[in-house]
């Protein structure tokens, strides 16, 4: 379940969840961030996979994988380079092309001390970043094994 969609979830899953319940995410960090939010909504049955998957996945276990998606740093990263590229190559024939370099810098810059990025933001608002579904009951009986 995305993590943005759990708190507003939160009583719900723990209505239709008695089992212990392990949360997962990539590195362990949003992971750890989904669990502070259902124990808000006094849910105590819940456990971290420490590391997240990049410690699970060695190859020896089993991983079921979803859709393939980049992570939106991956985007950022794309994005911000391609911009700087552009406006770099841009600048022989427009001077003024190597502004849009400079503000894109600056804002990475701006991104790294105030720990926010406004390009990940507005790059998470795409619809191929959404998923606007979230099926409470599907994912319980996932969960469970009752589907």
């Amino acid at each position: 379940m995305p993590l943005n969609l759990l708190g507003e979830h939160a009583e719900e899953i723990q209505a239709h969840l008695e089992v212990p319940v392990v949360i997962v995410c990539r590195s362990g960090n949003r992971a750890a961030q989904a669990n502070r939010t259902l124990a808000g909504a006094g849910m105590s049955n819940t456990h971290v996979l420490e590391g997240g998957l990049m410690a699970w996945d060695d190859g020896s276990r089993p991983v079921r994988r979803g859709e393939a998606r980049w992570d939106i740093e991956r985007q950022v990263r794309l994005v911000a380079g391609s911009l700087v590229a552009g406006s770099v190559l841009a600048s022989v024939k427009f001077p003024k092309a190597r502004f849009l370099a400079g503000a894109v810098g600056g804002g990475l810059s701006f991104a790294a001390v105030s720990n926010t990025c406004m390009m990940g933001n507005l790059l998470g608002r795409l619809p191929y970043n959404q998923n606007n579904s979230c099926d409470v009951d599907k994912m319980v009986s996932e969960l469970t094994g009752r589907g």
